[in-house]
């Protein structure tokens, strides 16, 4: 977890904060599911008041990627000075457009803001950045082979791969799944070929 030395203080305001924000409005209407949702801009009045009067504020930065998918990572500032990380949110693109990017962008930065600081609300929606057919693909074989991988070099051609396809069954489900499967595996290939290295 990134964070300043110390976020004493911000933690207190945080807990002040919370103990005054209310559930996000579903103001926004959802015409595929009927129903209502939250959008970007409820959860951001519901946070409002209760930040400004202790001090809280909050980042969100969009990191670049190689994969079709957006990167948000949200940042929690006090008046102090102290300041926390509450992680990178990465989501698939389900469309390789303009439009489908900012569809994740908004979804990715709603859900990643109503994390951080304890927002609930409904998600009516995500089918708008995430939507998966009904019949996914089994992508276990992939991860298995993603898990088996040798190398880096192996690892990163192999997800390559597996990733296009989902990408062609617009399957966001396999996507994702891909995507922690290599991760998983990189970190382990990271240390095993740091540890070789340092032996040597």
């Amino acid at each position: 977890m990134n964070k300043s030395e110390s976020i004493a203080g911000l933690a207190a305001a945080l807990a002040k904060a919370q103990g005054a924000m209310k559930g996000a409005v579903k103001d926004s209407a959802n015409p595929f599911f009927k129903s209502k949702y939250a959008d970007l801009a409820s959860v951001v009045e519901a946070i409002r008041s209760a930040f400004s009067a202790n001090g809280l504020s909050y980042v969100q930065t969009v990191q670049s990627s190689e994969l079709d998918e957006v990167r948000v990572e949200t940042m929690i500032l006090h008046s102090s000075g102290e300041w926390i990380s509450c992680g990178v949110l990465a989501l698939p693109v389900s469309k390789n457009d303009a439009q489908g990017y900012g569809s994740a962008l908004t979804y990715a930065r709603r859900y990643s803001l109503s994390a951080a600081v304890g927002v609930a609300p409904e998600d009516d929606d995500g089918n708008a950045a995430v939507a998966a057919k009904p019949n996914a693909k089994d992508w276990s074989k992939h991860s298995e082979a993603l898990n088996a991988a040798a190398t880096l070099e192996a690892l990163q051609k192999l997800f390559t791969l597996a990733y296009k396809e989902a990408q062609r069954d617009n399957d966001t489900m396999g996507m994702a799944a891909l995507t922690n499967a290599k991760n998983k595996r990189k970190e382990v290939l990271q240390r095993t070929e740091g540890f070789l290295e340092g032996s040597q």
